[in-house]
């Protein structure tokens, strides 16, 4: 059973990956930010009283689910603007869904300015290529790569087969490697 501060602490450790993952899923910020607070909710209300092992497979079922229930009820009120409105649906937002966040530093940073600079380019252009990548394969490559669980448990959080797992993952690293190639990028 997870005690409050090992919740706490496992809610701490999660929240800005788990922004990183809704921002990539809903390319808002203020929208990203709700469905994190309200995944850590459902959290700590439905399963804080969980041994901490589950927790990490819990926490990504529950963001997901959340992050499609952020789409359903888009879809619904995006329905009914466009019925009852009178107004044209041309609200275009103009702001940059990937807004940085400052990382912890570790000793893979380039300790020179222009390093750090080259470093910041290529992340900015992987981030905006995951954005780019179809929802299951985004969803597929963050869980593996970025949240680093195994196929199982990814095909457990996305509610597929592993095989699935497998040929989302696939797919997204080729196209990554595909277009980061294109662009002159070589990892």
């Amino acid at each position: 059973m997870a005690s409050q501060r090992e919740l706490s602490d496992f809610l701490a450790a999660v929240e800005r990956r788990a922004f990183k993952q809704a921002m990539f899923a809903v390319r808002n910020e203020e929208s990203a930010l709700d469905i994190v607070q309200d995944s850590m909710m459902k959290l700590a209300e439905k399963y804080g009283d969980r041994p901490p092992t589950e927790l990490p497979m819990l926490f990504q079922r529950i963001l997901q689910n959340t992050i499609r229930d952020y789409y359903r009820r888009s879809k619904v009120r995006s329905l009914w603007t466009t019925l009852l409105s009178a107004l044209s649906p041309g609200d275009d937002e103009d702001h940059d869904p990937l807004e940085t966040i400052s990382g912890e530093t570790g000793s893979n940073v380039p300790n020179t300015p222009h390093g750090q600079f080259e470093q910041a380019q290529v992340l900015a252009m992987i981030e905006k290529e995951i954005e780019l990548l179809p929802g299951r394969q985004r969803e597929a490559f963050l869980l593996r790569y970025w949240e680093d669980m195994d196929v199982a448990e990814t095909a457990t959080v996305m509610g597929c087969s592993e095989g699935s797992v497998k040929t989302h993952c696939s797919r997204a690293n080729h196209a990554l490697a595909a277009a980061l190639k294109a662009k002159g990028v070589t990892l």
